[in-house]
Formats: structure tokens, C-alpha cells, sequence
């Protein structure tokens, strides 16, 4: 079974995808999880970096290490990096290529709900978690709080009857749902777990700005859009162009995005 269902292309085209966003939630992640300083700092699933380059803003933090499934985006963080205490490695979330005990703080953002086997990538990240340190991560609650993704699926339902099961896959991913994360969190013996949310804005240039990730390689919708008919594509393109535009010009647009955050230290 594969690690990731996500689809990965190229780091610009996730950074246009998902990246940009993934910036603005990083910094909120940190901070809800209260990694202030350390010696060492895993990010699990860490595209092209962004949540390990917000880390390194934080002159206490000793060192990241990233790793990510994808060839693409590891290959793309390490050409942007600078910095000599963080390192990028392809891996497998599902088995880390770390001992026991390894880091004093271990994150993940955006990535569980896409690991087919999210439960073994949670026993990992707690087994190379040292004795009180921190384990956190983000999921996008997709259901009730990411607005963009709900305009073009719940579009594409209407018009393509193949995309209904699509949208309940998306809509049902492990961990993006009430209560999900913390039981996870309990599961493996961390303490003190608490889940909360965090919300970003989606701020769009244009409508083009908005649907041109859909027309890339890169992320569930695009996988989605690459199968439909010109024919369809255009209408469903035509059709989420009427839902952004929501009579008015086209212009700037900008849309609610809310993440589950969950947080849990190991015992003493």
C-alpha cells in the first residue's frame, strides 16, 4: 500500500496549489503547539518546507529535519534552502529513518488525511518523540471549513454524477473530522492533548488566480479535473466561474480556510 495518495507533481506547482496557503498556517501551528525552543524539530510530510522554514525563524530551535514522500518537493525545499540546521529527505512517513527518541518536538501540516495508514505515521512520530516533548499537527477540517475546495466539488457533484463518490472521499479523509485527532493523539500515550481550530484567509487575485491550480498536476482537484471530458471541464470551469464571480466583476476574492490543530506531549 502507498504511503500518500496525494498527488505530487512539482514544488511550484504545489506552492501555487497549496503552498502559499500552507505559509499562512505554519506560523499558527507552531504556536498553538508551543514549540518555542529545542534542540531538534521533525516536520512529517513536509512538501516543499514551508512549516520547517517558519520553524527556523525561531533562532532556539537547534535544527529541522523535513521529510516528505515526494521527490519533487524535497528536491524543491532543498534548493531553497539556506540555513544549516535543517535537512530534507525523502521518506516514508509510515516508517522513519530515525531511533527512538530522536526529537524533542515532532509536527505534521496537511499531510495525515492524504496517509492511507495515518494511524502507523502517528505511532512513528511519538515513537522518535523524546520523553516531554511535543507532538502536533493540522488537518483541514474539509467538511465544515475549507470554502474553495466546497465550491469546486460540490459543483462538480452537480454537474458530473462520478464526482459524487469523489466528494464523500474528500469530505470523509481520516483525521479532517470532530474528535479525530485527539482520539489518535490519546491513542498512542500522549497526555495533555487538546484540538482546537485556526483559521487563514484563501485571498484571490482573480478567478484565474483561483482556478488555475484545478488545470495543474498537483493535489486532489487537479487529479480530479485532468479526467473530465473539454467538454465538461469547460462547463465545470464555466460553472465555479458563476460561484466565484457571485454577481459581481471579477476581481479579488478572498475565502475562510480552518484547520483542526491537535497538540500532545509524551510523559516524563
Amino acid at each position: 500500500m502507498t504511503s500518500s495518495t496525494f498527488v505530487a507533481s512539482s514544488g511550484d506547482g504545489y506552492e501555487v496549489q497549496m503552498g502559499r496557503w500552507s505559509r499562512r498556517l505554519a506560523p499558527m501551528l507552531i504556536e498553538f503547539a508551543g514549540v518555542g525552543q529545542g534542540a531538534s524539530v521533525l516536520d512529517v510530510g513536509c512538501g516543499t518546507g514551508n512549516l520547517a522554514f517558519a520553524l527556523l525563524q525561531n533562532p532556539k530551535i537547534g535544527k529541522v529535519s523535513g521529510i516528505d514522500f515526494s521527490h519533487a518537493y524535497i528536491d524543491h525545499a532543498a534548493k531553497r534552502s539556506r540555513d544549516p540546521r535543517v535537512e530534507f529527505k525523502v521518506a516514508d512517513a509510515c516508517a522513519l529513518p530515525f531511533a527512538d527518541a530522536s526529537f524533542d518536538h515532532t509536527l505534521s501540516m496537511l499531510v495525515l488525511q492524504f496517509i492511507p495508514q495515518a494511524n502507523r505515521a502517528i505511532r512513528e512520530m511519538r515513537r522518535v518523540l523524546r520523553p516531554g516533548g511535543v507532538m502536533a499537527a493540522a488537518t483541514w477540517d474539509v467538511r465544515g471549513g475549507l470554502i474553495f475546495y466546497r465550491m469546486v466539488l460540490d459543483t462538480a457533484a452537480l454537474l458530473d454524477p462520478g464526482a459524487i463518490e469523489r466528494r464523500a472521499r474528500a469530505y470523509t479523509r481520516p483525521l479532517t473530522r470532530p474528535g479525530e485527532l485527539t482520539r489518535a493523539w490519546q491513542e498512542v500515550g500522549l497526555q495533555d492533548v487538546i484540538q482546537e481550530t485556526r483559521t487563514i484567509r484563501m485571498d484571490f487575485a482573480s478567478f484565474e488566480d483561483f482556478w488555475a491550480p484545478n488545470e495543474g498536476k498537483d493535489g486532489p482537484i487537479a487529479e480530479y479535473v485532468v479526467t473530465l471530458t473539454g467538454d465538461m471541464r469547460q462547463r465545470l470551469r464555466e460553472a465555479v466561474r458563476l460561484a466565484y464571480l457571485d454577481g459581481e466583476p471579477d476581481g479579488p476574492r478572498s475565502y475562510a480556510a480552518t484547520a483542526w490543530v491537535v497538540r500532545g506531549t509524551a510523559p516524563l
